[in-house]
């Protein structure tokens, strides 16, 4: 009996805007804000408790910008962990998905624990129990896995299942947080003296401003786990990016004005104060802080209490729903991926959501429920997701810079790329700074970051799959060379391989360079990965018979490798050798619209941190006699004179470097005469020329038809973005010029650093 096809199960689709809205706000508008708000008056007083949210919410805001862009061109549960995998590679990005697990799965025990904790607290005042304060807490500890087991079960249900049942506790948490707010607004309205419990505003100066914003930030994390519904979120493209930004902007807003309400909610003089200021006896109670504030602001402190205890149902139980969803998805997408035991992936068929990686997670927040410090585990998620936020706005700025040309987005941040730095900068201060809050979130952290770096180097990196976007090493032979000049010559066409060689050897033959054949072979879009190998056969064959000719002289290494994005590989590998000259052929045609010599050609002229030497039509036994140089100044200017008198015959070559003067009085002579040191001819046969033209383009094409054999030309400085505005001057004369061409990019040394890492 012949075996059933094997069917694949994925994720259901079935989140809408108002659903993975409702589950951002749900995991910020959590327990965070409880134990927050008590905690933070005590150190900087009612003015700084206002400020630490509204300046949270700006670099929260930052943040969400760069998680919008990314997660609408790569819609894929795993969140941060597919954004890192993309932008530096397997080892940072299994780091960001244990560190987002990790993070999202103590979160979760938080919120199950303060939950036990406002309802024990409220059946007690009430006099419904009466037990010892032991008894309660151990109560606290069994209410808090009930809880987290109950909604780990609810996540098990199915994506629809969490994201309703998330956005009605979301919406009883948001009425009560408005409720409260309005209730704030209304007190302070009708009796203005209230707002002089804001004096004095900042007590404890602006520096414990930057305390108790690293250790409030774990209140304003919740977009990132609208980033994991990527998978099962209703048009992704649209409406991942519209949900962060709204989520971020309400729960802000939300936040200000509840925090407005707690300072006014106590009056100035209430016996119960015992003469200490408003915001101090708030501060006093640290992590009950708000229920005590609230308790005043009603009608009586038992109504108070219920709305508070009610409030913290709805806003902790969306909470814990929405972190076991992330963290779910954050293991899901490492056993995915290879990174963890395939088990980890499995997806149930009936229910069709990551039921192992439900498991897993339950391994961790269960056991975390049961004995959980609330102020230290909550600075050790805030630490968590610090670290996993600053690694957002790298790839968002590595991914803009290298691969927009691949991605297709949905959302595009503005101000690009100022948001993400600044969100840089300020995470770094307020990571810095929670070690006064808690010693113990700079012990926890590194140690889980270290724990999953032991598992990724004798486990994750031996396994991992490769993904679409990655680079793919077909086939590598490393020659041994120590100390010279590294020349990559990167094959595109097979077939002109050998076009490269005379060229290649004779700058090879200058610079004592070792030389690397580097081939990316293409492969169809829709051909699997791990068939990528069969199309490398006629690349490969094209490189040896290139080493035939190079490799009596020089050095040789060769390459073979895939990547989607040819420009992208390329750029890779001139990183990965150190190479200091890339030689690459231009067949000479126009590119489309956005691309000036073409796709592959543009970006890597743009990019690369070594020198870039594009050849047309330079093949076969030619001899250059006489050779044009088109000089306007810079290193560009410089490196074609190098390259011209390294190519111009060795017996009878000239180099004549030209220039049509315009507007600006260019001074050609003490250019050439400053660089004649880079020209390996001598000086009788290095000859300038100056004429007066309004048009620069005409001017050198029509001294290119007269008696000269090759033509060398600096390539523009100008980003791509910025010559799309009009024309360029030498990728105009490099389309039009009917003669061999060589059209060369310098790098620059600050330049240069920042691609090789950037």
């Amino acid at each position: 009996m012949a075996d059933k096809p094997k069917v694949a199960v994925e994720l259901s689709r079935d989140l809408t805007l108002f659903h993975i809205t409702m589950m951002g706000l749900g995991m910020m508008i959590g327990a965070g804000v409880f134990i927050g708000i008590g905690n933070t008056i005590h150190r900087v007083g009612p003015g700084g408790l206002v400020l630490t949210f509204a300046m949270n919410g700006m670099i929260a805001l930052f943040t969400a910008m760069s998680f919008a862009e990314l997660s609408s061109a790569i819609p894929r549960a795993g969140g941060v962990y597919n954004f890192a995998r993309i932008a530096f590679g397997r080892g940072p990005s299994f780091l960001a998905g244990w560190m987002e697990w990790f993070a999202s799965s103590v979160a979760g025990s938080l919120y199950a624990v303060v939950l036990a904790t406002y309802i024990l607290e409220f059946f007690v005042r009430s006099g419904i129990l009466d037990i010892s304060p032991a008894t309660q807490k151990m109560l606290v500890r069994t209410i808090a896995v009930l809880v987290a087991t109950f909604f780990l079960y609810i996540n098990y249900r199915g994506a629809s299942e969490t994201g309703k049942i998330g956005a009605f506790f979301t919406l009883g948490q948001m009425l009560f947080m408005a409720g409260i707010a309005l209730i704030g607004i209304f007190v302070a309205m009708k009796e203005p003296e209230r707002m002089a419990n804001f004096k004095p505003f900042m007590p404890a100066g602006w520096s414990q401003l930057l305390v108790t914003m690293g250790f409030i930030y774990v209140a304003f994390e919740g977009f990132e786990v609208i980033a994991q519904a990527g998978d099962e979120a209703i048009d992704p493209q649209r409406n991942i990016p519209k949900a962060m930004l709204y989520s971020v902007l309400v729960v802000t807003l939300t936040y200000v004005v509840v925090s407005f309400a707690t300072v006014v909610s106590v009056r100035d003089g209430d016996p119960s104060l015992a003469g200490t200021a408003p915001w101090q006896w708030v501060g006093s109670f640290r992590d009950t802080g708000f229920g005590q504030a609230v308790s005043k602001l009603m009608p009586s402190p038992f109504v108070g209490y219920v709305v508070v205890t009610l409030a913290v149902v709805f806003s902790a139980t969306s909470a814990l729903n929405a972190t076991i969803y992330s963290a779910a998805r954050a293991s899901y997408a490492l056993g995915r991926d290879g990174m963890m035991p395939p088990v980890v992936a499995s997806i149930s068929h009936k229910r069709n959501t990551p039921y192992a990686a439900l498991l897993l997670t339950s391994a961790i927040i269960l056991p975390v429920a049961a004995v959980l410090p609330t102020v230290d585990v909550a600075s050790c998620a805030s630490m968590m997701f610090l670290l996993l936020f600053f690694l957002v706005n790298f790839c968002v700025i590595k991914i803009r810079l290298n691969m927009s040309d691949e991605l297709v987005y949905g959302y595009v941040m503005p101000l690009f790329p100022i948001p993400p730095v600044v969100a840089i900068v300020c995470q770094m201060i307020l990571a810095v700074n929670i070690v006064h809050m808690s010693h113990l979130a700079w012990i926890v952290a590194p140690a889980w970051v270290l724990g999953g770096v032991f598992i990724y180097m004798f486990y994750s990196r031996s396994r991992a799959k490769t993904t679409e976007h990655e680079i793919l090493v077909l086939e590598e032979q490393k020659a041994t060379v120590e100390g010279r000049f590294r020349i990559m010559v990167a094959v595109a066409n097979p077939a002109n391989a050998l076009e490269m060689v005379r060229t290649t050897y004779r700058l090879c033959q200058a610079k004592n360079a070792s030389v690397e054949l580097l081939h990316m072979v293409p492969v169809p879009p829709q051909v699997p990965l791990q068939d990528a190998d069969r199309y490398m056969v006629e690349g490969k064959e094209s490189i040896v018979e290139t080493m035939l000719y190079l490799a009596p002289q020089f050095p040789i290494s060769r390459h073979l490798r895939y990547c989607r994005n040819a420009a992208r590989g390329i750029i890779s590998a001139v990183r990965e050798k150190k190479t200091n000259m890339l030689i690459m052929g231009w067949h000479g045609r126009k590119g489309s619209k956005a691309f000036f010599l073409g796709s592959t050609v543009d970006p890597v002229v743009e990019r690369s941190p070594s020198d870039v030497v594009i050849l047309k039509d330079c093949g076969g036994n030619r001899t250059f006699r006489r050779v044009l140089v088109p000089v306007a100044g810079g290193p560009n200017g410089a490196l074609a004179l190098e390259i011209a008198g390294i190519l111009a015959d060795r017996e009878e070559g000239e180099v004549v470097a030209f220039t049509a003067d315009g507007h600006r009085k260019f001074q050609l002579d003490a250019f050439v005469t400053a660089n004649m040191h880079r020209i390996p001819l001598p000086g009788n046969r290095v000859h300038t020329k100056t004429v007066q033209a309004s048009n620069v383009t005409r001017a050198i094409l029509e001294e290119a038809e007269g008696d000269y054999d090759l033509v060398v030309l600096g390539s523009t400085r100008k980003p791509r973005l910025v010559q799309l505005a009009g024309d360029t001057v030498p990728e105009t004369v490099a389309h039009q010029c009917p003669k061999p061409l060589v059209m060369v990019k310098a790098s620059g040394r600050i330049q240069s650093w920042i691609k090789r890492w950037v």
